[in-house]
């Protein structure tokens, strides 16, 4: 059986901005925050949500079958992905560092902040990520950190590459770090990706463009900052990650499913 033809970019830029028209003629009563459920450059959007009535579960059982991300508690060490095996990690060294707060800007102490990306060659350390690229043998690409009591978090990683999908020919992810936060327990989950300022694969993601909203995209971008660049060591980059309100940072639905 023959395998389905993929769109072209040019016909998924079309969608994109075909519908960015629409959204900026709509005049709204509220700015549109959260990706649409249901966007269709993005090709698989419509298999990544749900279609029928929500069934209650009970939480109790959801953490009694909730993965644990480590044996003990979280260590210090742990937030700098550069230092996890024998070797130096190939690639650009950054330092990503911000508050996680609320929507009255109260920081949110003892936050458990997690962190998984590609290698600078744009793969993951998945089954399933089988594109032409190399792995890295001495980068995993996962950590974990605690906000402070001024909400604040610090991790050590490499710049991480843009890659391959097969949502459409020629199809490339912006680079990108995804972001877990978990609350006083499993069922307090919220997931998210933190940009690169200045990425020229930003017009060309549906996966990004399905927030419609220039400001809600605009607020995962990092902002590069000298002042945290480590002179010969590391480039640096602030995110903060806003829970609440109406500059909330945008988080996955836990029906989405997200490359």
């Amino acid at each position: 059986m023959n395998e389905p033809t993929l769109a072209m970019q040019d016909e998924i830029s079309r969608e994109i901005a075909a519908i960015s028209k629409e959204y900026g003629q709509s005049r709204l009563p509220q700015p549109e925050t959260q990706p649409r459920l249901n966007y269709p450059p993005y090709r698989s959007s419509v298999l990544r949500h749900p279609t029928k009535d929500l069934h209650h579960v009970d939480p109790e059982t959801i953490e009694r079958w909730a993965p644990c991300f480590g044996p003990q508690d979280v260590g210090p060490l742990e937030a700098d992905l550069t230092i996890q095996h024998s070797g130096e990690p190939i690639g650009e060294r950054i330092t990503v560092t911000g508050r996680v707060v609320d929507g009255d800007g109260r920081p949110v102490r003892g936050q458990l902040v997690e962190v998984w990306q590609a290698n600078a060659g744009g793969r993951y350390i998945h089954k399933r990520d089988q594109h032409p690229a190399p792995l890295d043998p001495n980068f995993t690409g996962a950590g974990r950190f605690l906000t402070g009591d001024d909400g604040s978090y610090t991790f050590q990683t490499i710049k991480p590459g843009p890659y391959p999908w097969k949502n459409h020919r020629n199809a490339w992810r912006p680079a990108h770090i995804h972001f877990s936060l978990f609350g006083t327990d499993f069922t307090q989950r919220m997931v998210t990706q933190m940009y690169f300022p200045g990425d020229p694969l930003f017009a060309l993601d549906p996966i990004y463009q399905s927030i419609t909203d220039e400001k809600a995209r605009a607020r995962l971008i990092a902002t590069y900052d000298h002042d945290l660049t480590t002179p010969e060591w590391s480039t640096g980059y602030r995110w903060d990650i806003v829970l609440t309100g109406s500059h909330r940072t945008w988080m996955e639905d836990e029906s989405e499913d997200h490359v």
